[in-house]
């Protein structure tokens, strides 16, 4: 028998939406791709069409029973639109679809002992209280139960019905005081048990987040461990919590069964046989049913998830704009009927096959209780089982059906997430290999930063980015690196900022290899302004601020206010509706957004408010208007304590460089001033006067400003 039980009433992973393409979206104004809708908050409705919350409509695919599509091809298959897939969230599916139960069985004691060791490592106390009070409640099942038998016994035994219910009454308020017993046990176990679920999450996330943020800047480029990440943070977080829910639930189910009958034993223990007669029928209905459900869902994931695009792309702030310039209402909204029609179509199919496979299991179920009815009756008439005890075992009886449906429901989902926690813990262990120790030489700064023959090849590449680069930086000088795209200008920088260490050579810091510094010091003198800035969806203020954010009292570095006036970003900030205070995501309520030249100039007083010895500027420029690039330039040019390196297309920018490093396909093919450059025959030579041309015929004619 092959199991699959779909998650039930789960708040959304946020692997249901692409959230990595969500956030890339507001990394800088050339992004294009469209900001997707925020994870589901815990506690809120499912999404109508969540594939991985609805455990009641999935729809079709080619599971046993259920009927195929049809002949013609889908027409929401046959969309224009490519195949979405999310590996992180379907990693495991299949392989958990096709597992049979006993296997899943199996492989239960190990899995519950993780996630008792997870959450006691969590909360010890809300451990001890979830597990113990739900045990107690299942003392309490079978005190109620025999409690129950006595009841019955005095109220079946002979005599007058007045000294009938007094003789009763003992036994009665022992019964009542289980039941109320074990629901005050019950709701007191669910009260540990939520405060158990928000720490465990806050704990997985947590070290997820301390071992991403430790992580040398390569592992991002290493798509073997992209992958990883995504599925750790993407599913395995979110199903940590639900590993330790679906462990106690499952512990609750299989106290409930072995209290019930444990109380079925201590009143006849002939009648145990009838308990589960009666109970397996119900639960490998169950079973199959849900089954039936998850092979479907898996089989019209990909469907669902195109058609979830589409919605976001509908109802979207960041596509508005786009959608209405091309007028594509039309064609949106006709992807969407011809899918959600699919879709339909499919649900129709699986509810006639479940409801015929529920009509077979209730059938079965009631054979089973016939044959249980009659065997209790064979009992009483051949005086082996009291009328009383034949009554509570019918009471068992539905208290066992309910019990080990529970159980074998959190047995499923138990070991389906545990499949996706222990890709969370598989990256935990891995991320600790790509943490570079570092050294422990304390720096205050430098004089000279030098590369002899540095390169560096990124993972899967035939070709270094960087080859056997050698040159020197100077405190005090402005660097310029010049080349075409693609010939490891960006790559070369980050190499002298410490952010990538090199595959071959050396980096010295005033004669020091730079792996044998502490690398928190040796990083709290270099500020980098990158081309891929991010929008920080903080204050304007903040957004300044977090280029230092522990600067100690006392500093002598520039304010805020002085680094956005060197950006030329003070006015602009001063003319915000908060000024220094407005929120910069449109999103939150009051929030304001900024034009991509306007970001920039933002994120160049980010770098300036940094006040660090080596200023990285990778494309510093791009996005601003002439008058605030020409300020920025100039504020650059004005620190002789710092070192800088620039990186720019626009070669009118790097005149006044006190060295130029020209790379080609990665390697250093010229150096020297802009003069010396310009006089000699070579690339950086060709690339000044394509664009000097360019400028020289667009000005002819035209007298300079007064």
């Amino acid at each position: 028998m092959v199991v699959g039980v779909p998650p039930v009433a789960r708040p959304a992973p946020a692997s249901e939406v692409p959230v990595k393409r969500a956030v890339r979206q507001r990394r800088s104004p050339d992004a294009t791709t469209p900001a997707e809708p925020r994870p589901t908050a815990p506690g809120t409705a499912p999404t109508p069409g969540d594939p991985a919350r609805e455990s009641a409509a999935p729809a079709g695919g080619t599971a046993e029973g259920a009927a195929p599509a049809g002949g013609a091809p889908d027409t929401a298959e046959a969309s224009v639109l490519p195949e979405l897939e999310d590996r992180a969230w379907m990693h495991h599916a299949t392989e958990f679809a096709h597992t049979t139960f006993w296997a899943v069985a199996r492989r239960l004691p190990r899995l519950a002992r993780e996630a008792v060791a997870l959450a006691w490592a969590t909360s010890r106390r809300d451990t001890a209280a979830s597990i113990g009070l739900n045990v107690a409640a299942g003392v309490m099942t079978t005190l109620g139960l025999l409690a129950t038998t006595g009841v019955l016994r005095e109220l079946f035994a002979a005599g007058p019905t007045p000294d009938r219910i007094r003789a009763a009454l003992p036994a009665l308020a022992l019964a009542a005081a289980a039941v109320t017993a074990k629901g005050a046990l019950t709701i007191a176990a669910g009260w540990a048990q939520a405060r158990l679920t928000p720490q465990i999450n806050y704990q997985v996330e947590l070290r997820l987040f301390e071992a991403t943020t430790a992580v040398d800047l390569a592992a991002f480029d290493d798509a073997g461990f992209a992958e990883e990440m995504d599925r750790a943070r993407e599913r395995g977080v979110t199903e940590a919590a639900f590993v330790v829910d679906h462990t106690v639930n499952l512990i609750t189910g299989v106290v409930g069964v072995l209290a019930t009958a444990a109380a079925v034993t201590v009143i006849q223990p002939l009648l145990l046989p009838c308990l589960l007669l009666a109970a397996v029928p119900e639960a490998a209905t169950a079973v199959k049913t849900a089954r039936r459900q998850y092979l479907e869902m898996l089989a019209r994931f990909n469907r669902r998830r195109r058609m979830w695009m589409l919605a976001n792309l509908m109802a979207n702030r960041h596509t508005a704009a786009e959608i209405r310039a091309y007028q594509m209402r039309d064609f949106l909204l006709g992807e969407y009927r011809k899918m959600m029609a699919t879709e339909t179509r499919a649900h129709l199919r699986l509810v006639r096959v479940q409801t015929r496979t529920r009509v077979l299991g209730t059938a079965t179920a009631g054979l089973a209780t016939f044959g249980v009815y009659a065997v209790l009756a064979g009992l009483l008439l051949a005086g082996m089982v009291a009328l009383a005890a034949a009554a509570t075992a019918l009471i068992a009886l539905q208290s066992a059906r309910s019990s080990l449906g529970v159980a074998v429901f959190a047995t499923n989902s138990l070991y389906e997430d545990a499949l996706y926690y222990q890709d969370y813990r598989d990256f935990l262990d891995r991320a600790v290999g790509r943490t570079a120790a570092g050294g422990d030489r304390p720096t205050g700064g430098f004089d000279v930063i030098e590369l002899d023959r540095v390169s560096l090849r990124y993972p899967d590449t035939d070709r270094p980015a960087v080859d056997e680069v050698s040159l020197a930086v100077r405190r005090g000088q402005v660097v310029a690196l010049v080349g075409e795209n693609g010939s490891g200008k960006t790559t070369l920088a980050k190499l002298i900022a410490g952010l990538y260490r090199p595959t071959g050579g050396t980096i010295r810091w005033d004669g020091v290899d730079a792996a044998e510094l502490d690398p928190r010091q040796a990083g709290a003198q270099v500020a980098v302004l990158t081309q891929e800035w991010w929008k920080f969806p903080f204050t304007a203020g903040q957004n300044i601020r977090v280029g230092r954010h522990d600067r100690p009292a006392g500093h002598r570095g520039p304010s805020v206010e002085d680094a956005a006036r060197a950006a030329a970003a003070h006015d602009m900030i001063v003319g915000l509706p908060f000024g220094y205070d407005t929120l910069l995501d449109r999103e939150f309520k009051d929030g304001h957004d900024l034009s991509g030249g306007q970001w920039q100039r933002l994120v160049a007083a980010r770098g300036l408010y940094r006040d660090a010895p080596l200023l990285i500027c990778d494309e510093p420029s791009a996005a601003l208007d002439a008058r605030a690039e020409h300020s920025l330039f100039q504020h650059l040019r004005r620190r002789p304590d710092r070192a800088v390196v620039l990186i720019t297309h626009r070669l009118a920018n790097v005149r006044h460089a006190d060295q130029i490093f020209v790379l080609e396909r990665g390697r250093l093919v010229q150096q020297g001033t802009h003069d010396e450059l310009v006089a000699a025959d070579g690339l950086y030579r060709e690339l000044f006067h394509l664009q000097a041309s360019g400028y020289v015929a667009d000005t002819e004619g035209v007298a300079p400003p007064p």
